[in-house]
């Protein structure tokens, strides 16, 4: 017996926008020098296209390439924009979310007929 194989439609897909950088904006991003981005691009790590004779990387294989190089990962986090990350981060509570509007979602999800209305 034959088995066939159904998949079901991709309805309303709409295409993943692609983020580009600049080989320098993309050293200064993840704070390494912009010959080892070239680098890269020479060993066909990252993906990138040529715009106006300039090199655009693709921002999600930088990103995929720094997390495979402890070194390029390390730089990331103390050179790059990985420095900020402590400065970003919300310290008022009268900002920060509610935990329970966080929780009311969970139970919506949960439980539908829960809502009040």
């Amino acid at each position: 017996m034959d088995e066939q194989k159904i998949t079901a439609p991709i309805i309303d897909q709409k295409p993943k926008e692609m983020i580009r950088v600049s080989i320098s904006e993309a050293a200064r991003l993840f704070g390494v020098n912009s010959q080892t981005i070239r680098r890269a691009i020479a060993s066909q790590e990252i993906t990138y296209v040529i715009v106006s004779g300039r090199y655009k990387v693709n921002f999600e294989s930088l990103v995929k390439w720094s997390q495979h190089h402890t070194t390029v990962k390390n730089k990331l986090a103390n050179k790059g924009i990985g420095q900020f990350v402590e400065k970003w981060k919300i310290k008022n509570p009268l900002y920060s979310p509610n935990p329970k509007s966080l929780n009311i979602k969970k139970d919506i999800s949960d439980n539908p007929e829960s809502v009040q209305k």
